[in-house]
């Protein structure tokens, strides 16, 4: 029988009846920035089918390993500051995890060119996630 996106089939034969439990994975929610220092890195990022922190692994391995946590079918977001001080960040894009590998994160990218503001929640670095804020998530990752 077809599996579902996100579900694990655990089965177990006991004294001759098969029990079958169907556990729902979730997806975990992240927002990425796009910008090394002046430089713009979206559209690249787009074109390329993948996000990248723009930092060594050794330079930043707090980041590395929340980069490597990521896992296929999580959400992802780029997004942007709305300058010095603003509450609000801009959500550009949004997207499905494919794979981690070699420091980058491959994206099906679903919708890009957004402009949608949301409260900032000081996302304002590179890498954050995952994010538990469910009305956060509605307002921003909604499709």
């Amino acid at each position: 029988m077809p599996q579902a996106e996100g579900v694990i089939t655990l089965t177990e034969i006991t004294n001759n009846h098969r029990h079958t439990i169907l556990i729902m994975q979730k997806q975990n929610y992240w927002v990425v920035g796009a910008t090394w220092a002046s430089d713009n890195l979206e559209e690249a990022f787009y074109r390329r089918g993948y996000w990248e922190m723009g930092y060594d692994d050794d330079d930043k391995p707090t980041l590395a390993r929340k980069r490597d946590s990521m896992k296929p079918d999580d959400r992802i977001a780029v997004k942007c500051r709305d300058g010095q001080g603003a509450s609000t960040i801009t959500i550009k894009s949004l997207g499905i995890v494919k794979e981690v590998a070699n420091g980058k994160v491959f994206v099906n990218w679903v919708v890009t060119k957004m402009n949608r503001q949301v409260p900032c929640k000081n996302y304002f670095g590179t890498l954050h996630g995952p994010i538990s804020d469910t009305d956060w998530i509605n307002e921003a990752f909604c499709l």
